[in-house]
């Protein structure tokens, strides 16, 4: 299609996000939505709560929306017929029926479009010390792993995550590729383990995170690429993370679709870019021998506009 300056526009692509908000700081929509836009998407955002900031602070407010909210929102939409979108990207939940809602939404609207896209984070936990322990409700676990998943298409859990979902621990990268075989087998063809405590050849200062791409041929031959990421350990406690993560690796498959190894090197390099720049800022903000407080550790999102656009490569993929 020719724009009306004669050169040829990419097609509109619309994500439906629904995440949380908050009115001050970035989880949720709000790590998730600036950098999509700036990469050049519609973000349509549901806000599953809407709190005054993030839960790591020692105050928090707000509101929660339910799932009939939810239901309200979407039916708005579809009577207006504007529920056509190439996106659903979906994070942290803590409630069993607004999951089921967000299913049947997902559902109904790949009944739209058969090419839509599901990006799920299955946030359920982590770990810590090596001990897993779960943050959200334990029911939401067979959610997860019997409704959502199934219809999901990329999936980032961590570590933890995986291991819950699939029902098998992870001591070796071998484990690790069969948990992401386990995965596909539920259904998305595109897993990526966004963190690991497994070794990292380069060493205990890296965290390892591993991706597995599985296509099938116009023949109907089946391939899958494998591929290993080592990043630099950042030593402090982010929020919003795995919600910006979520985000960029949406855009990256969206443009290199048959390249998981291109399109993770982009998102980690910007994730690195972006936790690099937020660190010293807030080391300069709590001053010389303070350990930064919530506030000061907020990502560093607008001042990082320039990385997420046109990431420099700084962290390269190994292809298994």
């Amino acid at each position: 299609r020719a724009s009306a300056h004669g050169t040829a526009m990419e097609p509109e692509c619309r994500v439906l996000s629904i995440q949380s908000h908050v009115v001050r700081g970035y989880v949720g929509n709000k790590a998730a939505t600036f950098p999509l836009q700036v990469l050049g998407f519609e973000v349509d955002t549901v806000n599953s709560v809407q709190f005054s900031n993030h839960t790591g602070y020692a105050h928090w407010k707000g509101q929660v929306l339910n799932s009939d909210e939810l239901h309200e929102l979407y039916e708005g939409l579809k009577l207006n017929n504007v529920n056509r979108y190439d996106y659903v990207l979906t994070g942290y939940t803590r409630d069993t029926s607004f999951l089921a809602m967000v299913v049947d939404i997902v559902q109904e609207l790949k009944q739209q479009n058969s090419d839509l896209v599901y990006v799920c984070d299955p946030v359920m936990g982590d770990k810590w010390n090596g001990e897993g322990s779960m943050y959200v409700p334990k029911d939401l676990l067979p959610v997860y792993r019997d409704k959502v998943v199934p219809v999901a298409d990329i999936i980032t859990p961590n570590q933890f995550e995986a291991e819950l979902l699939t029902g098998r621990k992870i001591y070796t990268e071998k484990d690790a590729l069969e948990v992401m075989d386990m995965l596909h087998a539920m259904g998305p063809e595109t897993v990526v383990i966004t963190s690991s405590d497994l070794q990292a050849p380069l060493g205990n200062d890296y965290l390892i995170a591993l991706g597995s791409h599985r296509k099938t041929e116009a023949d109907g031959t089946r391939t899958t690429q494998r591929i290993r990421v080592e990043s630099p350990k950042v030593d402090a406690v982010f929020v919003g993370t795995g919600d910006l993560f979520a985000a960029m690796l949406l855009a990256w498959t969206h443009k290199h679709p048959n390249n998981l190894k291109v399109a993770c090197e982009k998102t980690v390099s910007a994730m690195q870019h972006v936790l690099q720049r937020t660190i010293k800022s807030a080391k300069v903000q709590a001053g010389e021998g303070n350990k930064p407080n919530s506030a000061q550790l907020e990502l560093r999102m607008v001042q990082s506009k320039k990385d997420i656009e046109n990431p420099e490569i700084i962290v390269k993929a190994t292809v298994l």
